[in-house]
């Protein structure tokens, strides 16, 4: 590891006990710091509510550290939008922002949108499919922001269990998404961090070596920077922020904080191998500026007569920074 990332460990990791509500509080009010809350949402009507309704109670009525809490729904069939909205939250629907562009399918996606639709000058995203949730994961995030004027992006660590499939639920959780039965198998979660993401960093981009968690959905950051930034509108958008953030407003405006454990649904490998490859995408163009020449991943699936190729395209576009958009410098100078 470069000296300069194990100084920058030293500096810029921290606790979510190191800032204390009281204290965040009070650095709120002294800067008078506006703070936007964005859940991208897509099929989460299991947990989406529960995430929302934490949020309300513990960090806008208990106390005022979030001034806007927003649900984008990215096109969902199940009761997403209904659910997040009886919960408290503000519910935009992709679509319908920024209508005059037509909206491409991914997380990225929605996640540039909703600076559209936000005002606060801290904005924070953190993932619909969180489970167990903690207001740890936004006060943890938000606290550096708040306390320290030269941090401009700050990204959650946590450990991510692993859990077995139980018997009636296919999507890979146990019958306790708590970390403590039998088919949790520790810290081996964040699979596609550590086969593809870690070696990428730490090969190219050196001094980001000392992200715990480089493709966490849980991050903060000031929407002077975010604004510049462009957002790949796919699955490699939190590697795409986390380098172009470095590059932008350097090393030392950037942290991470340690919020404990996230229980949250795991992909199957099939869908790893297409983050994976938008990913790998993702980092080329930040190396090179060039174009992948096959932009798609084959994929392979037992049939009834053998194993079948399924092509899915790799994501290859990116919106530009937002303060490119006429309607956000509009809508901002208002």
């Amino acid at each position: 590891m470069l000296e300069e990332v194990e100084h920058w460990l030293t500096r810029r990791s921290w606790s979510v006990a190191d800032r204390p509500l009281d204290r965040l509080m009070v650095a709120k009010a002294a800067r008078g710091t506006t703070v936007s809350v964005v859940l991208p949402a897509l099929n989460e009507e299991e947990t989406v509510g529960e995430i929302v309704s934490v949020i309300r109670r513990e960090l806008m009525e208990r106390v005022r550290l979030v001034d806007e809490l927003v649900v984008v729904d990215s096109g969902s069939t199940d009761r997403t939008a209904a659910v997040a909205e009886a919960a408290g939250a503000r519910v935009e629907h992709r679509d319908a922002i920024l209508p005059r562009l037509p909206a491409l399918p991914g997380k990225g996606e929605v996640l540039w949108r909703s600076l559209l639709v936000t005002s606060g000058e801290v904005v924070c995203f953190v993932d619909a499919d969180l489970r167990r949730f903690s207001a740890d994961f936004v006060s943890g995030i938000v606290g550096p922001l708040l306390t320290d004027q030269d941090v401009q992006f700050v990204k959650a660590m946590y450990d991510r269990p692993l859990l077995q499939p139980a018997a009636g639920h296919p999507d890979g959780r146990s019958d306790r998404d708590d970390g403590s039965d039998r088919g949790d198998r520790g810290g081996q979660g964040g699979r596609v961090t550590e086969l593809v993401a870690r070696p990428l960093l730490n090969l190219h981009w050196p001094r980001l070596a000392g992200f715990v968690q480089p493709l966490g959905g849980e991050y903060a950051a000031r929407r002077s920077l975010l604004e510049r930034l462009p957002f790949p509108v796919g699955y490699g958008v939190e590697l795409g922020l986390l380098v172009d953030a470095l590059h932008t407003a350097g090393l030392d405006a950037l942290g991470q904080v340690d919020v404990g454990v996230r229980i949250h649904r795991h992909q199957d490998e099939r869908a790893l191998g297409r983050m994976a490859a938008a990913i790998y995408r993702t980092a080329q163009l930040r190396l090179s500026r060039a174009h992948l020449v096959r932009p798609e991943l084959t994929q392979f699936e037992r049939g009834e007569h053998g194993f079948v190729p399924r092509t899915h395209a790799v994501d290859t576009e990116e919106r530009p920074p937002v303060r490119e958009i006429a309607e956000y410098t509009a809508g901002r100078a208002a």
